[in-house]
């Protein structure tokens, strides 16, 4: 359990590292960062944030609060379809490069 966790860790650290190096990181946010815009995510996180600190005063919310607050709705706002399409775009990458 510990030695396959360690193995993903550096995995992952490896993957993030080409990604980096490459470019294809920053290509692959701009592109996440157009599609969440797209399909609307931005706009319902930013109610959602307007409702949080409505519901709790201004005054008596940090912006940690706020992250705390909204990062689980966030994710969970992301459409499937572009979740699919970024994992493809990172496995397409990885088979190139790898």
């Amino acid at each position: 359990e510990m030695v396959e966790r360690i193995k993903d860790s550096q995995l992952s650290a490896s993957i993030n590292q080409k990604l980096v190096e490459s470019g294809e990181r920053e290509r692959l946010k701009e592109l996440l960062r157009t599609k969440l815009i797209e399909c609307g995510w931005r706009d319902k996180l930013r109610s959602h944030c307007k409702e949080v600190i409505k519901q709790k005063g201004l005054e008596n919310v940090t912006v940690d609060d706020l992250v705390a607050e909204i990062t689980p709705t966030g994710r969970a706002l992301v459409p499937d379809e572009v979740k699919r399409e970024m994992l493809i775009k990172i496995r397409s990458f990885l088979a190139a490069n790898s």
